[in-house]
């Protein structure tokens, strides 16, 4: 088995020493979760905020030592999710204006706008907390953050076998291949599609193994705990509340000159 499966979300993690990487995971995850939240609270006409928001992780990936390009690599994710709101420039109704002689509604380019940068915003603050903090500490942060249990194990689980399902979806591929296959091709689009469908027919039949020999040794629906550290102190949920702090005001000065 590699090293990716051992530790789940190497790949991800930027390893180095630095406060952001020693701060708890507990702060770091709910920082985390307060800057998504307030970028998405961001008035829809409003864009200046966003300048702030961008300084604001800058500054948090200068101190974690995160190269920009490769927090800029990882919004490559969201490349398939842009396609469909370049289409609200032409869908939406109200006010047009003309550019290169094709009419494109001011709502929709707003509401497009703030779309693609909502979501990258959320995707580059997750980015640094992913570059500074293994995934099971991330765990153990949403555990001392009193998550639920259920969402906890869930998460657990799911961090514990993307690897066999990612194994798993590389046997496909290559079954395909050696029979000719070539998903570059647009015809072979249901090949794709009943590959998929496989895949989750052999997630299913995994999960249901792995739960039976789980509850054959004692599981009744919730895992020992993993916490693992100190409590986080007053002056590290300070500092690493600093951001926050700084969106919060950013968004509600938004709000109150919108």
């Amino acid at each position: 088995m590699s090293g990716a499966a051992h530790n789940p979300g190497a790949d991800l993690l930027i390893p180095a020493d630095t406060p952001l990487h020693r701060a708890a995971p507990q702060c770091k995850v709910a920082a985390t979760a307060l800057c998504i939240l307030l970028v998405a609270c961001t008035p829809r006409d409003q864009f200046w905020p966003y300048l702030g928001y961008g300084i604001g992780l800058a500054a948090a990936a200068a101190i974690a030592q995160v190269p920009a390009t490769t927090l800029l690599r990882r919004l490559v994710v969201e490349i398939p999710f842009v396609f469909f709101v370049v289409l609200l420039p032409f869908l939406a109704t109200g006010p047009k204006i003309h550019v290169l002689g094709i009419p494109l509604a001011t709502a929709g380019l707003e509401s497009g706008a703030s779309i693609v940068l909502k979501a990258s915003f959320g995707l580059l603050a997750t980015g640094v907390l992913a570059a500074t903090t293994p995934l099971p500490e991330v765990i153990t942060g949403l555990e001392r953050l009193h998550v639920p249990k259920i969402f906890t194990a869930v998460a657990s689980f799911m961090i514990r076998y993307v690897e066999v399902l990612n194994s798993e979806l590389n046997r496909l591929r290559t079954a395909r291949a050696c029979r000719g296959a070539d998903t570059r091709w647009l015809w072979q689009a249901k090949d794709t599609a009943l590959c998929v469908g496989a895949l989750f027919v052999r997630a299913f039949e995994r999960g249901e193994r792995v739960y039976l020999a789980m509850a054959s040794r004692g599981y009744e629906g919730s895992l020992p705990t993993t916490l693992t550290g100190e409590p986080a102190t007053r002056t590290a949920w300070a500092t690493t509340m600093t951001i926050p702090a700084i969106f919060a005001a950013l968004t509600a000065t938004a709000w109150a000159t919108a």
